[in-house]
């Protein structure tokens, strides 16, 4: 029975861009990735060779922290990858000789913030050319967590945030120092992160520093709830 309350407009679920022309963008598209983490690898070669045989899309990185560890980021358009093609390729050889990390998994889907100007670009291609660039082999990935009360702001006032977050991004990258992936991770992270964060780029020091400067911000310093666990890698040549 349809409740007095309830409004009848249908759901609107796509992904919407910034308006060209006076016409407004929208995609159904979007673009998922996970970082997949295992220790006690004792052959490297064999995995990028599994990986390379496998035609999914993916990067390999050496694990900085862990001398026997290594870690996967794997793309897709299509969820059902993730339970077929490469649940089926993680569960071989030689794969099954690894140890994985769980605590290291993160999962994540791309999304629009309604002001993109090419928004297919913006979901889809930037963000694979981003992990898949081999002139930029460090990588450091992170799931981040928002508080309660940042959701309870104005539009106008996260957006005000967000801004000042994003002007120090987007400095990095002109500047060819960091590169952002950002990835939405609601419902699919098992310690309930909203985000998954991968900075990219040449050197590994300016990954860490825009971290430091991202501290500064109003968002990191009031708004965000954890940080975390870090993965970082440098792509396995």
């Amino acid at each position: 029975m349809h409740h007095p309350s309830e409004s009848k407009e249908k759901l609107d679920i796509l992904e919407h861009g910034a308006p060209v022309d006076g016409k407004p963008q929208t995609s159904g598209r979007r673009l998922y990735m996970q970082l997949q983490v295992f220790t006690d690898v004792g052959n490297v070669g064999a995995v990028s060779q599994a990986l390379d045989q496998s035609g999914l899309d993916v990067a390999l990185y050496l694990d900085a922290h862990d001398p026997y560890g290594i870690g996967i980021v794997f793309l897709a358009e299509s969820p059902d990858l993730f339970v077929t093609d490469i649940r089926a390729l993680l569960n071989s050889d030689p794969f099954s000789a690894c140890t994985r990390r769980p605590e290291l998994t993160m999962l994540g889907r791309t999304y629009a913030t309604g002001y993109e100007p090419d928004l297919e670009y913006a979901l889809i291609d930037r963000p694979r050319d981003n992990v898949l660039n081999s002139e930029w082999p460090w990588a450091i990935w992170y799931p981040l967590r928002r508080n309660g009360a940042f959701a309870r702001l104005d539009h106008r006032e996260q957006r005000k945030i967000l801004m000042e977050h994003a002007s120090i991004g987007r400095a990095y990258g002109r500047e060819d120092y960091a590169h952002d992936v950002r990835l939405a991770s609601y419902g699919f992270d098992a310690d309930d992160n909203d985000f998954v964060i991968g900075l990219i780029g040449a050197e590994l020091y300016p990954l860490s520093r825009v971290v430091q400067d991202m501290r500064k911000t109003q968002q990191t310093a009031l708004y965000v709830e954890s940080l975390g666990p870090f993965f970082v890698g440098k792509k396995c040549e």
